[in-house]
């Protein structure tokens, strides 16, 4: 037997071990008050994005349905989806990823200071609370959905000032 037959031997047996502890893994993940008996949620989402703020540290933002645990990670029936909150003059836009469902299944709920998103269809429900940094009006919100992306506007409380300045003269 040559040298790369046997390391091909071990990497392969060395796969399949771990093929098996991930197995056991998400089969105990997924038992319900140890009976025995499984539940699917469905797909198994997790994703994060990485940004910078704007006072230069690290944000990290996570979605999905599986989030760490103590012991486990928790895996919950309804997805957060990935959502970006735009601060603009006016305006917040709250824009969220949830492909998969039709319009007349999303419902969305805006008070004061959060937009409340949740939407269910035959096999997948997202949910997710967005805290708006700024107080908004919630009876001027407008949302549209359009090839799975949710885009909620709702007008601030106090509007931006408008930047009062001059122009000056290079020399």
């Amino acid at each position: 037997m040559s040298e790369f037959d046997e390391w091909w031997r071990r990497t392969r047996k060395l796969f399949e071990e771990i093929d098996k502890i991930f197995d056991e893994m998400f089969r105990e993940a997924l038992r319900e008050g140890g009976e025995g008996r499984i539940t699917r949620y469905g797909p198994y989402v997790y994703g994060f994005s990485v940004s910078m703020g704007p006072d230069g540290v690290p944000r990290i933002r996570e979605w999905g349905n599986i989030k760490p645990g103590i012991i486990k990670p928790r895996i919950s029936e309804s997805i957060e989806p990935f959502t970006d909150v735009i601060e603009e003059e006016d305006v917040f836009r709250v824009i969220m990823d949830i492909p998969g469902v039709e319009k007349e299944k999303i419902n969305v709920e805006v008070s004061e200071d959060a937009v409340e998103v949740s939407a269910s269809d035959t096999d997948r429900r997202y949910h997710k609370v967005v805290h708006l940094p700024k107080k908004v009006k919630p009876e001027t919100a407008k949302a549209t959905y359009k090839n799975g992306v949710l885009t909620i506007t709702v007008e601030k409380v106090e509007k931006g000032e408008k930047r009062k300045g001059f122009t000056i003269k290079v020399e």
